[in-house]
């Protein structure tokens, strides 16, 4: 990532932080800004080229009612799944992903034979975890609520035979792509074929939208499975690029979320406001 990208993504993940910390109150922006010890026009500058709406509106966002407000207003259907292409590339978050997924013999091998590289960058939700084959990321995750070391123990604790090498440049440029929104994100996912089948179907939910577990069940043609595809939800490995934040429960609570439910909400919030912002 080029130096002025991580100075605004460190800048964001703070302030976002702030934000979350005041429980729902609104922070005045010269607050925000003299806690992050910038001025109050930069500050405004700088986080509206990154969300695309004022730090005010965006904090309207993180209210605890997003998630229904999310559900009844942008709801959306998978019964044309089908019809989507799911068959391996999905267009998100304006960037082309290249998809492709590990065979079940390989899944079962534990990750025998592979090299995962990986590294840390900094993100608008906070410090990630990257980690990628020669064929793509494998896994991406935030470690502010658990911390480092548990975040590493996560994901060589699901690939335990594969040999890791810590290696941020060689995966960098698909960090990079996936929160620049330019680029190319290269995946290789790697799970069981249920799961890869979940998966795949969060691809169709576009961004600023969500939808529910049992929706999510009944695409991929098991309507009967919905405790199943929550633990496939909760056990993607590459969160933020495989959306499993945008699955809500039927009621419209936001659910768990593996990484926290802090970075499940600033997430929600920032596309709910740059889909608003991009209907405007």
């Amino acid at each position: 990532m080029q130096e002025d990208s991580a100075y605004h993504y460190r800048t964001i993940a703070r302030a976002i932080d702030l934000i979350e910390a005041e429980g729902g109150r609104t922070m005045p922006l010269e607050d925000l800004a003299t806690r992050l010890s910038m001025s109050p026009a930069h500050f405004q500058r700088v986080f509206s080229r990154w969300v695309g709406v004022s730090p005010k509106r965006y904090q309207q966002y993180l209210t605890l009612d997003l998630a229904r407000r999310l559900l009844s207003e942008r709801f959306t259907l998978l019964d044309t799944a089908a019809e989507t292409g799911l068959s391996g590339t999905g267009r998100l978050h304006d960037l082309f992903l290249g998809w492709e997924a590990m065979s079940p013999g390989e899944y079962a091998r534990g990750g025998e034979g592979l090299v995962i590289r990986y590294g840390w960058f900094p993100t608008p939700f906070g410090e990630a975890l990257a980690m990628g084959t020669d064929r793509g990321l494998c896994g991406l995750g935030f470690a502010d609520d658990c911390g480092r070391e548990a975040a590493m123990a996560d994901f060589s604790g699901r690939w335990p035979k594969a040999r890791f090498l810590d290696d941020a440049d060689a995966i960098a440029p698909w960090v990079a792509a996936a929160f620049a929104g330019k680029g190319e994100a290269r995946l290789h996912m790697i799970g069981a074929p249920f799961q890869v089948k979940v998966w795949e179907a969060l691809l169709s939910i576009p961004s600023g939208q969500v939808t529910t577990y049992s929706e999510l069940a009944r695409a991929i043609g098991h309507p009967t499975a919905v405790r199943a595809v929550g633990t496939a939800v909760g056990r993607n490995p590459v969160s933020w690029l495989i959306p499993c934040h945008r699955a809500l429960r039927k009621s419209g609570g936001l659910g768990g979320y593996h990484w926290g439910l802090p970075v499940k909400r600033a997430m929600l919030a920032w596309e709910a406001a740059r889909a608003e912002a991009k209907s405007a």
